[in-house]
């Protein structure tokens, strides 16, 4: 049995796990990789990882929903969520259901090390003088709703009002910049 420390990488998008992957074995981490929920799970048990990155977005659900499953199989595993699509909702609600830190992809595998390892808020972090553009706002918004409605489109347009196709097309975009 290697001393090696156990990392598991869920995440969708297959060139990132391959880069992740092979970024995180040359510093010495023993890595597994898992595509799906499913995967996630099975791996999980059967690597017993001391270290998860889980991607927000999977490609049949939200890694929100693993989350906690991954925390009752494993405790005092440290998960760090990733996304391309963050917002402030997703990221409180990360951390409240038990991930350590959350990254905006793209993200280095020393940014994705050192958010393991980060025990404490930075009291320095700079604040914008500028307010977040209306374009984000609507994003966060969105994401907000979308999470109440546990992932679910369909509901999640009728409660914002709009067409489900229309939120579709708005959550394929990439989130606005600040």
């Amino acid at each position: 049995m290697s001393d090696a420390t156990r990392l598991l990488i869920i995440d969708d998008d297959e060139f990132f796990c391959q880069v992740t992957a092979r970024a995180m074995t040359r510093r010495g981490y023993e890595v597994e990789v898992a595509r799906d929920e499913a995967q996630a799970l099975s791996v999980a048990r059967s690597h017993r990882p001391e270290l998860i990155t889980l991607d927000l977005k999977l490609e049949q659900s939200s890694g929100l929903k693993l989350l906690p499953e991954l925390i009752d199989l494993l405790p005092e595993t440290r998960i760090v969520v990733l996304t391309g699509y963050s917002s402030i909702a997703t990221a409180v609600e990360a951390i409240k259901l038990g991930a350590v830190n959350y990254l905006c992809k793209p993200a280095d595998a020393d940014e994705i090390l050192n958010a393991f390892t980060r025990e404490s808020g930075d009291p320095g972090t700079e604040i914008s003088d500028n307010p977040p553009s209306v374009n984000r706002l609507t994003w966060e918004h969105i994401q907000k709703v979308l999470n109440e409605h546990d992932g679910n489109i369909s509901s999640t347009a009728r409660a914002l009002g709009m067409h489900r196709r229309t939120l579709q097309r708005k959550l394929q975009k990439r989130p606005v910049k600040r």
